[in-house]
Order: C-alpha cells, then structure tokens, then sequence
C-alpha cells in the first residue's frame, strides 16, 4: 500500500520546480513516519535537478537535509517514538551486512540508498527527497534531533554540517592545530565554526572577497587571507595543519597546498562539476603533504554532530523562505547569494 503526499517537483533538467503529488510506502515494521517540518536546499539540489551529475530521474524531489515530527512507528521499532523530533540526511538505506556498514560507515556501502536519486526497493522506484509533506525511512536513518537545536537551523547540519564536521574530527581539528577553511558559503560557514568550536589553535578563511573576512570572524576564525592576493598567500605558505577546501568550482589546489606545514593535509568536501587543476607531484612529496577527499560521515558520526551542536550552541546560519521561493533561491545559490542556507518552511506547500 502506498500514500499520496504533496510535493515540489521538478518534470525534466530545464523545467522549474511545481507542485506534484508523489508516492510514499506505508510504513513498515522498521520503519518511521514523519510529517517535514523543514528542508534545507543544498547546492546538490540544484545539480540534480538540473541533471548536471547525470543522475537525475523524473518527476525530481530533492531535499536531504530534512527535519520534521514522527507521525507513526513500525511495530519493530526502538528508540523513536511518536511526536519525536527527527533529522533525515543523504542516506535512508544501506545494506547493514558490509564493513562498511559493520563499522557505522554507512556513507561508503555500495548499496547505500539515497535519500534522492535512490531506488526504492519496496516502491520498486526511485527515492523521493524532501520537498514533501512527508516521508518514510528504515528507522535506523532517522536521526534525534536534540532540544535545544532550532529545528530550522538544525536541517542543513544533516548535509552541509556532517560533510565538514567528519574530515575536521578525522584529522584532529582541535587544540594546537591550525585549521584552513577555504570558501565561505553553505559548506564553508560550518568549517569555520566547527573549527573554533573544536578548539583550534587558528582559523583562517581563504576567500576571493575582502569583505567575507570579517563576516568569517563573527563565526569564529581569527584571521583571513584574500587568495587573490599574492602577498597575502606568500605569507600563509608553511603555516597550516588542516585546510578544509569547500569550494566546488574548478580551482588551483597548488596554491593552497603551500600553505600546509609538513605532513599537512588538504581535504576536499566540494563536488566540483570540472575537475580541479592538482598540484605538482613534487609539492606533495618533499613536505608529506595530502590531498583528500571526504563526502558525509555515518549515521553514528551524524548523531555525534547534532549532540556537539546542542551542546556547543552551533548551528547553520539560514534564511527561511516558503516553498514559492525555490526556484529564485537556486539562481540565487548559483549565484553564490545566500548567507549561507536556504531552508524551506513545508508548511508552505
């Protein structure tokens, strides 16, 4: 059995997003049941509505930064029950038989399900995102959302927040290590303040906009470099443990590797649509210096997050926009015009 919920959809790679009704499954033993409350809009909305990664499927929902209230539980269900405030990200499936599942990382199964652009097994279709009235998922992948969080502020820590949060604990963001954050958007934002909350020696900001500075210092970095600026990045050569490089546009990554100390490491959370200009091979090999990549962290590692955000005060800087919005707020992401996430008040559909 199925039901029939409102959504926003978008019909083919050139059309606007509209109202659509979509399929749900009923909810299953294991499953949970939750009217969304909100939605945040990720710049991964965009490329895949726009079929731009090639992974597109139409009518398109998207939306994996999703928070709203359990509405019904599966009869096998523990640790979630009704009224409670929950949290679904990019995954809502996984085959939970892997190491990579055995070991809580979820995001690096080979059958992880997407929260969009997945299949559904039981609908035997692709999976529908957030731009909905509701949604179900295995109850495994619905995450507590902590009090003390702004439900609104909460939804883009499922994406924007856990991408930058995993790489910052897996490489020892903390005291005495200073921390590079290279853009200051949606992604970027959070670097910035997970860094300081962490307790980094150093924060600094690499940006192509003066101005973004000092915005970067009301979230908690202690200085910034303008890369466009040749003397400015000579003088941050040699100085940085960990840089967080958020930004998907095609770029130099040789620039900012001199800026690692020995054993530095460069990790890339942005998806670029054209690949990035790499730097020399000899860069790398005469000051152990890395480049890596990381995407989002497990469901375990997520709900570390949400608790670190409610127990440290974090959370995204958003703006609220009804659903009739949406489609000026993805030229406005294209255009890099938002500080720093648009979220989506369901209310409004």
């Amino acid at each position: 059995m199925t039901t029939i919920v409102k959504a926003f959809a978008a019909q083919s790679a050139t059309a606007l997003l509209g109202p659509d009704n979509i399929e749900r499954r009923d909810v299953g033993p294991n499953d949970v049941g939750i009217d969304i409350l909100y939605c945040g809009i990720c710049h991964s909305d965009v490329h895949f509505v726009r079929n731009e990664w090639n992974n597109a499927a139409y009518p398109a929902v998207p939306g994996h930064e999703i928070v709203g209230r359990i509405h019904s539980v599966g009869a096998n269900v523990k640790g979630h029950k009704v009224g409670d405030m929950v949290g679904v990200g990019c995954l809502v499936d996984s085959c939970r038989e892997c190491v990579d599942c055995k070991e809580d990382l979820e995001q690096f199964c080979s059958k992880s399900v997407g929260t969009y652009a997945g299949f559904d097994k039981v609908l035997n279709k692709p999976t529908y995102g957030g731009y909905s009235k509701q949604i179900v998922v295995d109850s495994h992948f619905a995450l507590r959302i902590p009090e003390g969080l702004d439900p609104a502020a909460a939804a883009p820590l499922l994406c924007a927040g856990i991408t930058t949060y995993s790489p910052l604990k897996k490489w020892g963001a903390g005291p005495g290590k200073k921390v590079g954050v290279v853009g200051l958007g949606g992604l970027g934002h959070m670097a910035v303040k997970f860094a300081a909350a962490l307790g980094a020696d150093e924060v600094v900001l690499f940006t192509t906009t003066p101005s973004k500075i000092e915005d970067a210092k009301k979230l908690g970095a202690t200085s910034g470099v303008v890369s466009t600026d040749k003397a400015q990045m000579k003088a941050a050569i040699n100085t940085l443990d960990l840089i967080i490089n958020t930004v998907a546009a095609s770029h130099d990554l040789g620039e900012y590797n001199k800026c690692l100390k020995r054993d530095g490491v460069m990790v890339l959370v942005g998806a670029p649509e054209h690949e990035h200009k790499w730097p020399p091979v000899m860069h790398l090999l005469f000051k152990l210096a890395s480049i890596a990549g990381s995407p989002i962290g497990g469901i375990l590692e997520t709900q570390e997050m949400l608790d670190f955000c409610a127990e440290k005060g974090v959370a995204s800087e958003i703006e609220l926009i009804p659903m009739s919005k949406v489609n000026e707020a993805y030229e406005r992401i294209v255009k890099s015009d938002v500080r720093y996430r648009f979220v989506i008040d369901m209310s409004t559909l």
